[in-house]
């Protein structure tokens, strides 16, 4: 596997042979909080005059080594190149057009600026509070649970129908998202602002183990009984967490609607 410092030199020195204007590295890399091992990626952006000629032939990114696999995607004005290496190394490389610098910049929380002979960079500044979670507002904390408690009931309704992508999708990619913000509510609420993270990747480390290892129980959706479990257990869990948030911050929560929408979900997940 090629080390670090073979990684960046590359990195610089095909930057240099394609005449890239500034490189900038983002990501983990840049982030103190990350556990530093084998699997970070090199999150780097090349911001270039000659976007065009660079996109219309690719042979260019051969000068990275043999790929094991990768993926082109279109990210707003800019192009995205996934490359995951033979020896392991991963460089997720953004080719960034001079002109639209603010959008790859309003998209990174922090950055290290490798190459900026003409100062591009100056007139930026990386955004840390992309990943801040803030004390919620009562219409906040209202929202959140009713679209907790309204998609549940999709949730009820994919597991009925045994359809197990649906119910998944619903309950990790919405109903559990919202139980993740609530928490992270609770942090902002002792803490002020906090740093969580992508994807709250720091979030349990502000509160007890206990509620990460409740949290981590949820995640088994290998069948449709599991995920029948999962979404009682996240109910329930997402009541408690709200009950207590409610209180602690003087919010209105409809705990009657909440028992309500549990019952439901039992009456129609025990007849099926």
């Amino acid at each position: 596997m090629r080390t670090d410092q073979e990684i960046l030199g590359l990195i610089l020195q095909i930057a240099k042979k394609l005449q890239v204007d500034a490189v900038a590295l983002s990501g983990s890399r840049t982030d103190t909080k990350a556990p530093k091992d084998e699997f970070q990626d090199y999150d780097v952006v090349y911001v270039v005059e000659n976007f065009e000629e660079l996109i219309s032939d690719l042979s260019w990114l051969d000068q990275f080594g043999d790929r094991l696999i990768e993926q082109h995607n279109i990210l707003g004005n800019r192009r995205l190149y996934l490359m995951l290496f033979e020896d392991g190394n991963r460089i997720d490389l953004t080719l960034c057009p001079k002109e639209h610098m603010k959008e790859w910049v309003d998209s990174e929380a922090a950055y290290t600026v490798l190459i900026d002979e003409k100062s591009l960079f100056e007139s930026y500044s990386p955004s840390p509070e992309r990943f801040w979670i803030h004390p919620a507002s009562n219409s906040d904390f209202e929202k959140t649970c009713n679209e907790f408690w309204w998609v549940s009931t999709y949730v009820v309704k994919g597991i009925c129908r045994k359809q197990v992508i649906y119910s998944t999708d619903h309950l990790y990619g919405i109903c559990q998202q919202e139980l993740l913000k609530v928490l992270a509510w609770q942090v902002a609420s002792d803490r002020g602002t906090v740093d969580i993270g992508k994807n709250y990747k720091y979030l349990f480390n502000y509160l007890p183990i206990e509620k990460e290892k409740e949290f981590s129980a949820l995640l088994d959706f290998s069948s449709l009984d599991k995920i029948t479990q999962s979404l009682l257990a996240t109910m329930e869990f997402f009541h408690q967490e709200a009950q207590y948030l409610a209180q602690k911050m003087g919010f209105k929560y409809e705990k009657e609607v909440a028992e309500k929408m549990i019952e439901y979900a039992e009456e129609n997940l025990l007849n099926h």
